[in-house]
């Protein structure tokens, strides 16, 4: 193995400052999902059952990616080894790429499951939509991953190139299928949850893009140990965003829709719903419901 290989981002010697910022953008992230996973959980029963299933995907993969951020910390950790004032890339280096696509095999799926829990899609067509995109993210990923680690150990420019293409034909079909999700839905709810969603969809398809651009590099220049700096900390903000940031505008749209469902009568919630300290709507037990209806 040549540590100095150009094609293969993680095998690039580091310089001290250089690994501590590698070390610093995982961990922070690391930190800031185990927030995150603490926070889900906390605050599951803020929705209504109708749109729980959003916090229960949340709190899943919140909990991945905070396994996920541990283990990558420890192939980081042990994946360079300080010789002669700089980090020397040891076998163990090329498993930091490597977890970063098994925790996106199983987030990114359980993302487009939070997005599409507060739509408004319902029965077949939910469930349709609903398979297609989890297959379609969970594609997408798996064949990023055999043209950036497995065919030609990430450094063959022909595989690079046509696993991308096929990795971005998934990535297109995910996006046409979540906008036209959300955009279906958007008449069926209030002015504030229907922003609230654009942008939480804004958020998440934007963040989606920062992985291509970064996969793409490789097959365009000659990679260094600057860029596999750069790479691990724009990875690193770039789950934070799609997970943390996202997920938190996803649960305002649940508790928004929540709030909707019980000002018309619709579904009870025993608690108050608030939002941004705005109280939205009353408790309003199930059972204090049936007696008035009598």
């Amino acid at each position: 193995m040549e540590p100095t290989d150009s094609r293969a981002p993680e095998l690039q010697t580091l310089t001290p400052g250089q690994f501590d910022v590698v070390q610093f953008a995982v961990l922070g992230a690391g930190f800031a999902l185990l927030a995150y996973l603490l926070y889900s959980w906390a605050s599951r029963d803020e929705v209504s059952a109708r749109y729980r299933p959003s916090a229960y995907a949340a709190i899943c993969l919140a909990a991945v990616a905070t396994l996920a951020y541990a283990v990558l910390y420890s192939d980081v950790d042990s994946g360079f080894r300080l010789t002669g004032g700089v980090y020397v890339p040891t076998e163990e280096a090329r498993t930091t790429e490597g977890t970063r696509y098994i925790d996106w095999s199983v987030t990114v799926p359980l993302l487009t499951v939070e997005l599409l829990a507060v739509c408004s899609l319902a029965g077949a067509r939910a469930r349709r939509v609903r398979a297609g995109a989890m297959a379609s993210a969970f594609l997408m990923i798996v064949t990023g991953y055999l043209g950036a680690q497995v065919v030609g150990e990430g450094r063959d420019t022909v595989a690079l190139v046509v696993w991308g293409l096929i990795s971005t034909a998934f990535f297109a079909y995910l996006y046409v299928a979540l906008i036209a999700a959300v955009r279906a839905s958007l008449p069926t709810m209030g002015e504030e949850a229907a922003t609230s969603l654009r942008n939480a969809t804004i958020v998440l398809l934007s963040s989606f893009g920062i992985y291509p651009l970064v996969y793409a590099v490789p097959v365009f220049v000659d990679v260094t140990a600057a860029w596999y700096t750069a790479m691990q900390v724009s990875y690193s903000i770039a789950d934070v965003i799609a997970k943390i940031g996202f997920g938190v505008l996803v649960h305002k749209v649940a508790k928004l829709r929540t709030a909707e469902d019980v000002a018309a009568g619709v579904d009870t919630h025993p608690e108050p719903v608030w939002s941004s300290n705005v109280r939205k709507s009353e408790g309003v037990q199930p059972e204090v419901r049936r007696i008035a209806e009598r």
